[in-house]
């Protein structure tokens, strides 16, 4: 006798993770998941999804990391990879300097007054 996968609608699955249905659907889409459908189009899923979404949940909430960064992290992953701090990823550039971010207003304003005398 075979013992049948446990499975979850997506509602549930939801609140076992303590998000919103929409989140799950944003997840699925951004990490590619996909999970079994029903005739009529209802998401099932299994052990290994929840699993997966919560892993996602831990390294996006708890962990801090970027969609891109907790991508990288499910890439690399293997089953006794530990999750390290250092490997966040951010798509944001380091912060300038204060005399930098001078540089860049002034080229900003002269930019600016020479659109403005094309206009």
């Amino acid at each position: 006798m075979r013992m049948q996968k446990r499975q979850f609608r997506i509602g549930e699955l939801a609140k076992h993770l303590g998000v919103e249905k929409f989140v799950v659907r944003f997840w699925e889409k951004e990490f590619n998941l996909k999970p079994s459908r029903s005739e009529g189009g209802q998401r099932f899923y299994e052990e290994k999804d929840l699993e997966r979404l919560q892993l996602i949940k831990t390294l996006l909430y708890d962990e801090g990391f970027t969609i891109a960064g907790a991508k990288k992290v499910l890439n690399e992953k293997s089953p006794n990879t530990r999750i390290i701090a250092s490997k966040k990823t951010t798509l944001e550039e380091e912060q300038p300097s204060a005399d930098e971010f001078k540089e860049r207003l002034k080229r900003l304003k002269t930019q600016l007054i020479e659109l403005h005398e094309l206009l």
